[in-house]
């Protein structure tokens, strides 16, 4: 398809939105978060990597002819994990779904009808999963949840015991990748609650979950090994997570829950 240059919908005027947007275009709304991430990550690490991957995948997709459009990323999200570690920038769950609700009414009132949340902060997950389902019924949005990158279970470290959700191995290497200057693995650490990988059922991914902070394991904030994190593997992660979503957001503009019945 043909049209303006620029998938950011905020660089186009009203009248250009109403022109540009049908009820087929996709519009992704990154999330990330502003949190503690060890002593050798920056704060901005989940905003940097829903953002950068979000706006590289929806550049890819329009110049493969895919009508999707991106929005801003939102920086403040669910993060009270982190509450205790200082520079976490969080808001509540409350203020959260308000957020997230309002925005959606104002997505239904243009054109589109389908919102993908392109959600690189854990902590948003169960939030966004609910807040899917009430866009939905509220506002007849066909919405959708993804990851920024791949699933984490393709990219754990070889140390990690399938434990490395926060700061580890797949996270420094996207920053070095990215940002490499934000990065100093000189006081990167191994910090893996290994006393976890013995529980057959409960885990971060195993069919029993737990409530839990981020100083609940006895270690320094990270969950995770990032001592072998490479630029190199953060780039190829990078391009995996963009060629997949490109992939997914071709799904996302044919899919059809009901199969082509009437509503």
């Amino acid at each position: 398809m043909s049209g303006p240059a620029s998938r950011k919908l905020v660089e186009l005027s009203g009248d250009g939105l109403a022109r540009a947007l049908s009820a087929d275009s996709v519009v992704v709304l990154p999330t990330g978060a502003i949190e503690y991430h060890g002593p050798h990550l920056p704060l901005v690490t989940d905003y940097l990597i829903a953002d950068s991957v979000a706006n590289a995948s929806v550049a890819a997709a329009a110049a493969a002819g895919q009508d999707v459009w991106i929005l801003p990323t939102l920086a403040y999200t669910k993060s009270d994990e982190h509450h205790w570690a200082p520079g976490t920038m969080w808001i509540s769950w409350d203020t959260l779904m308000q957020t997230v609700v309002e925005l959606g009414n104002s997505i239904a009132a243009t054109p589109a009808k389908k919102l993908v949340f392109f959600n690189g902060h854990g902590g948003n997950l169960a939030l966004l999963q609910v807040a899917s389902r009430e866009l939905r019924r509220r506002f007849g949005l066909q919405t959708f949840l993804m990851g920024a990158t791949v699933p984490p279970g393709d990219h754990d470290g070889p140390e990690e015991l399938g434990l490395g959700i926060h700061a580890g191995h797949s996270e420094t290497s996207l920053v070095l990748h990215l940002r490499p200057d934000l990065v100093d693995l000189s006081v990167a650490e191994r910090s893996v609650p290994e006393h976890l990988a013995d529980f057959e059922h409960i885990g971060f991914r195993k069919r029993v979950s737990f409530g839990w902070l981020s100083n609940d394991f006895g270690t320094n904030g990270t969950l995770g090994d990032p001592t072998g994190a490479t630029a190199a593997y953060g780039a190829r992660l990078f391009d995996r997570s963009v060629e997949d979503a490109v992939a997914a957001f071709a799904e996302i503009a044919r899919f059809d829950a009901a199969g082509g019945a009437s509503a």
